[in-house]
């Protein structure tokens, strides 16, 4: 055998370990097996190894050593490569900065549809969309799925994007190119988003037809949009439909329930949970507590809980708290949860008091009102809602006199009330 030929094949055995290594999360050994491909002369780097040891250097936080595998790339003239140019653009973005990372996307000598959505991809994950908008517009190649999909995902993120991002499925559509896995689920947020019942029925057909809808992944977002935009039919019946049911699959049946006031079923899907013996997380629970606080069970909604915490070992949230305080409060249990409030191991937000403070008013409890309404003005100053409440409060047990000083703390300290408005 030439030298060649064992050089050949030496190359392909390091490069198949690397990849074991990458896979396996081992970066340091990644790194160190790299930096031995690197030092033999005998070696001639292969375009398909920068874009490993690049993820290494990103997973393992070494953006010193990227740069010098940039530099690398660079002296064996492999910058015009679209694997490693992406992997760069991605490791910039990621490890330093996203400007950076666009300045080497504008030094490739010659970028395809692949690089284009690399750029476009870290802009939308980085929260710039208008930049990402721009670069898809001064695109001089045709957009592909993966382009598309980026823009999709990214306009879910922005407020009012929704409207956006279903523009932007539509034009895919008259291109020709078929969404897929990636596409439906970067979709389903903006239906919710617009409550496009309509569109996750579309959706969910093309799914079926183009043997997309058996993914767990998939099913599972249909049973959550469906439910957020109250087809609790169809989201039960794709729930039952699901061979294997992980943990999103129930929390997210679960939560579809509780958003609709099905307290009842909510809690006894949860208990099915159980029997499968799938075992909860936070966002189950978080369900399981919305569905209690709707229906105002403050008992169970204390016993879940307490099961969160002691049985499941899930650490509560100011979510789980605000709907803990919620159910108390709405079940008239109105110094319960205050208690809570005051032990709890997060700080209270403005949604915890403001359940409190609602509540207050149901009940006619102006001490507590006093505290929850003093917090609330320091968490939310401008928010008038806050005072007018209070002030209401005030006036529903004949204290005027505090009623009016609430509206000239209002006039004191600038804080207006929006003016009302209607779509008609």
């Amino acid at each position: 055998m030439s030298s060649n030929s064992t050089n050949y094949m030496r190359l392909l055995s390091l490069t198949k370990q690397l990849t074991s290594y990458v896979n396996q999360g081992r970066h340091s050994d990644a790194l160190s097996l790299f930096h031995t491909m690197q030092t033999s002369p005998s070696l001639a780097l292969d375009p398909f190894v920068f874009p490993l040891v690049l993820k290494s250097c990103t997973a393992s936080h070494r953006p010193r050593l990227g740069s010098s595998v940039h530099a690398h790339a660079t002296k064996s003239a492999l910058l015009a490569n679209q694997f490693v140019a992406c992997a760069l653009i991605d490791f910039y973005g990621k490890c330093f900065s996203v400007s950076l990372a666009r300045k080497l996307f504008d030094e490739i000598p010659q970028r395809n549809a692949v690089s284009w959505s690399s750029m476009i991809s870290l802009h939308t994950r980085s929260g710039h969309m208008e930049a990402a908008l721009e670069l898809f517009r001064s695109m001089d190649v045709e957009p592909t799925e993966s382009t598309f999909n980026a823009i999709i995902a990214g306009l879910t993120e922005v407020e009012g994007g929704s409207f956006k991002a279903i523009g932007f499925y539509r034009r895919m559509q008259k291109m020709g190119l078929r969404p897929n896995l990636i596409t439906l689920l970067a979709l389903l947020p903006a239906c919710v988003g617009v409550a496009a019942l309509s569109l996750i029925k579309e959706i969910h057909g093309y799914a079926f037809r183009s043997n997309i809808e058996p993914h767990p992944q998939l099913r599972s977002g249909l049973v959550e949009a469906y439910g957020r935009c109250g087809s609790l039919v169809n989201a039960r019946n794709v729930f039952q439909c699901m061979k294997e049911r992980d943990v999103v699959a129930w929390s997210s049946l679960i939560s579809a329930y509780a958003l609709h006031g099905e307290a009842r079923a909510a809690l006894e899907v949860f208990r099915q949970m159980e029997v499968a013996k799938v075992w909860p997380d936070d966002i189950t629970f978080l369900g399981v507590l919305k569905a209690c606080s709707h229906a105002g069970l403050a008992d169970e909604a204390l016993d879940y809980f307490d099961r969160m915490r002691k049985e499941y070992k899930v650490e509560a949230s100011a979510d789980h708290y605000s709907c803990l305080v919620d159910a108390l409060s709405r079940a008239g249990k109105l110094y319960d949860a205050y208690k809570v409030i005051k032990e709890m191991t997060v700080k209270p937000t403005a949604k915890t008091w403001g359940a409190l403070l609602g509540a207050c008013r149901t009940y006619g409890e102006v001490e507590l009102a006093e505290i929850a309404g003093r917090a609330l003005f320091v968490i939310e100053p401008s928010n008038a809602a806050n005072y007018v409440l209070l002030a209401k409060i005030y006036a529903s047990v004949g204290r005027y006199e505090e009623a009016e000083r609430m509206r000239m703390e209002m006039k004191e300290r600038g804080v207006k009330v929006a003016p009302g408005s209607s779509w008609i």
